[in-house]
């Protein structure tokens, strides 16, 4: 089974206007409201490629159930940690340009957090754990590392998707994937890397220092696979960007599912590829027939 945690999900409530006024009142053309955070979206771009998954963490009040009962209905389990505020809403304006208000989130105590713990103590060398986003800031810093050493213990694999010290700091508990963009790859090495090319020795470098896989996307520029054995440039589609958000989880998702179902390394990176790119071109999060209509796209060459 793959968990996929979530500390911080959200509401997101997309609003988009012809036009908006400070101190007017403005009125919406389109808006929605949808679960928000980078280990549900996950979750969800599994469930549309066939593979079941957990979805865990901390939420709360209205929104939490609003969250629960989503997933619920999109046949996504889930099984978050009830903390006593409300889960945030985050408002994405559109007019033209959009704009992110981000809320805080809900104070998560020391008690929620061994709740947690507990749960992924469950946890089997049969599981997956997909860690993925920021730790807010009523948790400690050390969370990361807290939850990877629990996996350790158990034997259960660990992805995590997440950048700077978070990343830095569960590299030697080996994870099973890891996927930096190339502005984060560039960062964790006080460097600038503006092509695949140059995403090579750092890479391997994660490698050595203990990932067993690693992506780093480009964008457009393309994305990189690098493991022990194995290593691979791809190409990406070519389309009109709608959508940057969740396309990094989606190309966590989309390796998953496919490595689940074929084992193979690089296929699992082919279809990876065609996933974050199948989002990116869609306004919402990608389904398993817009990536297939991408593969043919994606072209990988050996270095």
């Amino acid at each position: 089974m793959i968990y996929t945690v979530t500390l911080n999900p959200s509401v997101d409530y997309i609003v988009e206007l012809d036009d908006f006024q400070i101190g007017g009142l403005n009125r919406t053309k389109n808006e929605t409201k949808f679960p928000g955070g980078k280990g549900i979206n996950v979750s969800r771009v599994l469930k549309q490629n066939g593979v079941t998954s957990k979805a865990i963490g901390f939420n709360g009040g209205f929104t939490g159930k609003y969250i629960d009962d989503y997933l619920n209905k999109e046949e996504i389990e889930t099984d978050f940690i009830k903390v006593k505020e409300d889960s945030r809403i985050n408002i994405k304006l559109k007019t033209g340009q959009e704009t992110e208000i981000n809320a805080g989130g809900p104070k998560i105590t020391d008690e929620d957090f061994q709740l947690l713990k507990r749960k992924i103590e469950q946890l089997t060398s049969l599981d997956i754990l997909v860690l993925a986003g920021s730790v807010p800031g009523s948790l400690p810093e050390t969370t990361y590392e807290d939850l990877v050493k629990t996996c350790r213990g158990n034997g259960a694999e660990f992805v995590v998707d997440a950048e700077g010290e978070l990343l830095k700091k569960v590299l030697s508990y080996r994870p099973f994937l890891i996927k930096p963009n190339h502005h984060e790859l560039g960062e964790l090495f006080g460097t600038t890397i503006t092509s695949c090319e140059e995403v090579i020795p750092f890479g391997k470098k994660l490698v050595q220092l203990g990932a067993k896989n690693v992506i780093v996307s480009l964008a457009g520029d393309g994305a990189v696979f690098i493991n022990e054995r194995m290593s691979f440039i791809a190409t990406v589609p070519k389309g009109e960007v709608k959508n940057s958000v969740g396309a990094g989880d989606s190309m966590v998702a989309g390796f998953l599912a496919r490595y689940q179902q074929t084992a193979d390394f690089k296929e699992a990176f082919r279809y990876s590829v065609a996933a974050g790119s199948a989002t990116a071109f869609s306004m919402g999060l990608c389904t398993k027939e817009q990536i297939k209509t991408l593969l043919s796209q994606v072209n990988l060459r050996d270095f």
